[in-house]
């Protein structure tokens, strides 16, 4: 008898067929990552002139997919009587269901319950531009525990198959690491910008995100060059994006205007991560045999060393004003960007580089790097041995 979790047996027909949960949770995914993109452009260009935003609706069309998709998973699997399904679930408080539907089905329910706070945050305290405002981070949190939920049923469900379908699944898993890269670069994107880029805060907010998720990847995808496809996705997304979104206008609501906006202004050029994950792709066969806490500290230095000796220098054609045209996208500008501002005057943040602190948070990125990695390996072994 087929079950809500699909027959994987090579026996069957649909053996090749990726299920169709998969299919919905990677769509939640997608609908937040572009709904994210699109908010920040429509902060940039309109200013939040409502809650009702295709933007804020394309985020919450995340928690919905999940919520709905993973409800019904866990519903099918406790009320079901296939004794089958039991095989590829777990309980919890006497319901049954796969371990990553339970995790998804909660950021469901955070996404949608950070709506109305986000809400009633903006018409208590006004205009807010942050980030890691009160109602975003339990948005972020939602958002990561989504992620997460995803990421477990999909590799649970590639762990129980083989032949073409495991394949597809271990593309859908390096798919997934694309998008995760993309969301994680723009919660820190805030100390990430191009003028930014020759302060040791920029390092250390790359340091503590992308370390773990290139390692993680590597470690639970079966494929060789598991960083640089993920590095790759996130890489192409992030200039697709860069040219697509300047193609609609886009007039701004709110005031003071320093910036004259007729069209959506994106967010910047990606960051250069794809260098280090190649390189520590190309290098990784020959530490086979070291032990797990000598690979984390490789990885760390690597990826900061490598990733510090190719973005410092890059930074400087982006501030610059050659790199002030549609490819690289350094022309464009949120309309309430002061005519005083170091990325208006094609200059960086003035940092005194002789000064303790700059090299005492470059050592805090290093140290970082190195957790981050080792957390990714962590992790990357635990979800590669989960099969429910």
């Amino acid at each position: 008898m087929a079950s809500t979790l699909d027959s994987i047996s090579p026996a069957s027909p649909n053996a090749a067929a990726v299920p169709w949960y998969i299919w919905s949770l990677f769509a939640a995914v997608i609908s937040v990552v572009v709904g994210g993109y699109w908010d920040i452009s429509w902060h940039m260009s309109i200013g939040r002139d409502s809650f009702w935003t295709p933007a804020h609706m394309a985020i919450q069309l995340c928690g919905v997919l999940a919520g709905l998709t993973c409800g019904y998973l866990i519903f099918s699997c406790t009320f079901g009587h296939e004794g089958a399904w039991q095989s590829g679930t777990v309980g919890v408080w006497k319901f049954r269901g796969p371990l990553g539907a339970f995790i998804a089905a909660w950021g469901g329910a955070t996404m949608l319950t950070s709506a109305p706070f986000d809400n009633w945050w903006h018409n208590a305290y006004g205009l807010d531009v942050k980030i890691f405002s009160p109602p975003h981070v339990v948005l972020d949190g939602g958002v990561l525990a989504i992620q997460l939920g995803a990421l477990v049923l999909v590799a649970s469900a590639r762990n129980r198959a083989s032949g073409i379908l495991r394949r597809k699944l271990d593309w859908f898993l390096l798919l997934l690491g694309g998008m995760i890269t993309m969301l994680a670069l723009t919660v820190v994107w805030e100390s990430t910008y191009r003028v930014l880029m020759h302060t040791a805060q920029c390092y250390r907010a790359v340091a503590i995100v992308i370390p773990v998720i290139l390692a993680g990847f590597a470690k639970i995808s079966e494929h060789r060059w598991a960083r640089t496809i993920v590095a790759g996705i996130y890489t192409t997304y992030a200039m697709v994006m860069l040219w697509i979104f300047p193609l609609f206008p886009a007039t701004p609501k709110l005031g003071p205007v320093y910036q004259p906006i007729t069209h959506l202004v994106p967010m910047e050029f990606p960051l250069l991560v794809i260098v280090p994950a190649l390189v520590l792709d190309l290098i990784e066969p020959r530490m086979a045999a070291w032990k797990t806490w000598s690979k984390a500290a490789a990885f760390g230095i690597i990826f900061l060393g490598v990733f510090l000796a190719v973005q410092w220098p890059f930074a400087n054609f982006l501030v610059s004003p050659a790199s002030a045209n549609w490819f690289f996208g350094t022309k464009y500008f949120a309309y309430f960007a002061s005519p005083n501002g170091f990325d208006i005057r094609h200059i960086f943040v003035p940092v005194d580089h002789a000064a303790l602190g700059f090299w005492v948070i470059m050592v805090e990125a290093l140290l970082l790097s190195i957790l981050s990695s080792r957390l990714g390996l962590a992790a990357g072994e635990w979800i590669r041995a989960i099969r429910r």
